[in-house]
């Protein structure tokens, strides 16, 4: 019998255990986000002291700035269970029905990508938000009747990368309706070097604002790359991840200065050489660089936007000046015309 197998001990990936390791458990050790901490901390503090529940919390925003992690803090404050799903996984109002009633008082249910509810779950999930009661379906045709059961008090805490996704009467329904703002590099770099103390990455100030330069605003990406750059250092390098050793190390996996990927040079790349600087159509960006036009359009171009790299009009996408002059291509005479 192999001893892996007898041994009481988990055995787990080693890039999930770094991920579960590196998110911040409470809201003290949570970096950045400062507005957004004062509202939690006063709120959690406050219901700690009734001995109730929170009120129900929507965090919205980008992807990898902490709306997951913020849902297991808040759990941890309030010294609860945490129950995790996402909008995709509820397909039917049974499903819905079985987590809620599996809840205890006070419990904490996360809804990841909460716009993706259907709007038939959403009804029932609004006297569950704010009477805790659950209305129930019996039987079919003439013999159907409908029971309401009450539930324990809890926490729904929402995340989503659409607000705008989300109908008014359920976002009206939240306690506290917060948006994730990308972070500064100075909270980056704390981030990073924070990161590399549970890793056991020995970094020095430079290696750590090196990194951070190039994490586009993002704390998930951030540790991302801190991950590359250890290997990079570890095999090419003298095991330290210093200024110049994570340049070459972000150079090599194709991240630039501005924290630009293959395919963000990719879409500017189209946009300014095969387009002449456009105006050109989502879908036929889209095609240019062959990804789809929703990750084009929410992955891709915020950032690019952002970083004044590209603009939206109503004939489509432009590249800006500072486009041409990050590709090192010489911008063209005549600008494009954006309102012909």
């Amino acid at each position: 019998m192999r001893e892996e197998l007898l041994s009481p001990e988990p055995v787990a990936d080693e890039e999930v255990v770094d991920e579960v390791g590196l998110r911040p458990r409470r809201l003290t050790e949570f970096v950045g986000q400062p507005e957004l901490k004062e509202h939690l901390a006063i709120i959690l503090e406050a219901a700690s002291r009734r001995g109730q529940a929170a009120d129900h919390l929507l965090f919205a925003g980008p992807p990898g700035l902490g709306k997951t992690t913020l849902a297991h803090i808040v759990a941890a404050e309030l010294d609860v269970r945490l129950h995790i799903t996402s909008g995709p996984a509820i397909e039917r109002a049974g499903d819905l029905a079985a987590l809620l009633t599996n809840l205890d008082e006070g419990d904490v249910l996360f809804i990841d990508e909460i716009h993706r509810l259907a709007r038939a779950l959403e009804e029932v999930l609004y006297p569950a938000m704010e009477d805790f009661q659950l209305d129930i379906v019996l039987g079919k045709g003439p013999a159907a009747r409908s029971i309401r059961l009450d539930l324990p008090r809890f926490t729904l805490v929402g995340a989503t990368t659409r607000t705008g996704l989300i109908t008014g009467p359920l976002r009206d329904r939240f306690g506290l309706v917060a948006r994730l703002e990308y972070y500064a590099a100075a909270d980056l770099e704390s981030i990073v070097t924070r990161a590399a103390g549970i890793l056991g990455v020995e970094i020095d100030d430079d290696g750590a604002r090196e990194i951070a330069g190039r994490a586009r605003g993002t704390p998930r990406i951030a540790n991302r790359l801190l991950r590359r750059t250890r290997d990079f250092a570890e095999v090419r390098g003298g095991g330290v991840v210093d200024g110049p050793t994570a340049h070459d190390g972000l150079t090599v996996f194709g991240v630039d200065e501005l924290g630009l990927d293959k395919v963000d040079r990719a879409v500017l790349n189209a946009l300014c050489q095969r387009f002449g600087g456009g105006p050109v159509g989502l879908k036929t960006l889209s095609i240019a660089v062959s990804e789809p036009e929703e990750t084009v359009e929410d992955v891709y171009e915020p950032f690019l936007i952002q970083q004044g790299l590209l603009m939206r009009t109503h004939r489509g996408r432009v590249a800006t000046p500072a486009a041409w002059a990050h590709l090192g291509v010489p911008a063209p005479e005549t600008p494009p015309n954006l309102f012909g």
